[in-house]
C-alpha cells in the first residue's frame, strides 16, 4: 500500500485558531487542496461564517480563512490508507505533524477545533502529551466529511458556529 503524504499548514502569524483534520481524503490529495471533495461541507460552511464564496478559487478562500485568523492543517502527516475513510487508516503507519512545534511557532493561537472524531482523538492521545504549559481550548466539532451524513449542512454548519469569535 502507498504511503500518503499530507499538506503543510496554512497559517498567518496572526492565526488566533487552529483547525485541525486527520489527514486528506483522496479527492484532497488528487487536487493537492484542503477539503477538495465536492460533497465535502467543509468550504460552504466556512464561507457561509466567515462570509466569502465557497465558489472562490483555493487561494482565494485560504486567504480568506487565514486573514480571519483562522489556520487549517491535520493531525497526520503522512500515513497508509485505502480510500478516504479515516477507518481504514493503519494505525502502525501515522506520522503526526509538528503540531507542538507549529503551535510554539504560532503564539496566538488558543483554541484549536477537530473536524471530527477522528482527528480529536489522534490529537489528544499524540499531540497533547507534547505540549508543555499551553492553556489551549479544544472543541470537536461534526466532521464536514460526506461520510458523515448523519447531520444535515445546516445543522453541521450551526454546530461550526463555536468557531467564530
Amino acid at each position: 500500500m502507498t504511503r500518503l503524504q499530507g499538506f503543510p499548514p496554512v497559517a498567518l502569524d496572526t492565526a488566533h485558531t487552529l483547525i485541525l483534520g486527520s489527514m486528506p481524503g483522496v479527492a484532497s490529495l488528487s487536487a493537492s487542496e484542503y477539503y477538495a471533495h465536492p460533497r465535502n461541507a467543509f468550504w460552504r460552511l466556512i464561507g457561509e461564517l466567515l462570509g466569502f464564496d465557497a465558489s472562490l478559487p483555493y487561494e482565494q478562500r485560504l486567504a480568506r480563512l487565514t486573514s480571519a485568523g483562522y489556520a487549517l492543517w491535520d493531525v497526520l502527516g503522512a500515513c497508509r490508507r485505502n480510500g478516504s475513510l479515516d477507518t481504514a487508516i493503519e494505525a502502525e503507519s501515522l506520522e503526526v505533524n509538528p503540531i507542538a512545534d507549529f503551535l510554539a511557532e504560532h503564539p496566538l493561537i488558543d483554541r484549536v477545533f477537530f473536524n471530527g472524531s477522528t482527528a480529536e482523538n489522534l490529537f489528544r492521545r499524540h499531540v497533547m502529551p507534547t505540549l508543555r504549559n499551553r492553556e489551549l481550548t479544544c472543541r470537536r466539532l461534526p466532521s464536514t466529511s460526506p461520510a458523515h451524513a448523519s447531520l444535515t449542512l445546516a445543522q453541521k454548519t450551526h454546530a461550526w458556529r463555536e468557531i467564530l469569535r
